[in-house]
């Protein structure tokens, strides 16, 4: 198995008790019948031929679609999150970024934002 799998594997091994909240919504097809894959590689080549993998939280192949959940540990990230969404965004998707505390004090206004999307 690669590095990139065996990561993939572990975070989704190591989820946060928001990831778990917004799991329960959107696995199995329940949230508009769209399959949503947890801790997804996506490989993104670079304008100078070189490979970028970047896992995101939740990932929608069909609508083209990334869902992350910024905790504490984001504040520190601010720099990293703004490139990998640059390169995420010229690759042709869109990324939603929501707070923990979004997730846990309002799972339902975060439930709609994403269906909001997917309609």
């Amino acid at each position: 198995m690669t590095a990139i799998a065996e990561l993939s594997r572990e975070l989704r091994k190591r989820e946060t008790p928001t990831e778990k909240i917004l799991w329960a919504h959107l696995r199995n097809r329940s949230l508009y019948g769209k399959k949503f894959i947890r801790q997804y590689a996506i490989c993104v080549a670079s304008t100078f031929g070189r490979q970028h993998y970047y896992i995101p939280d939740f990932y929608c192949h069909e609508s083209r679609l990334v869902i992350e959940l910024d905790g504490p540990i984001h504040l520190y990230k601010v720099e990293y999150d703004r490139n990998r969404d640059l390169a995420l965004k010229e690759f042709g998707l869109t990324i939603l970024r929501f707070t923990n505390d979004e997730v846990t004090d309002n799972t339902q206004q975060v439930l709609d934002k994403i269906g909001a999307f997917l309609f």
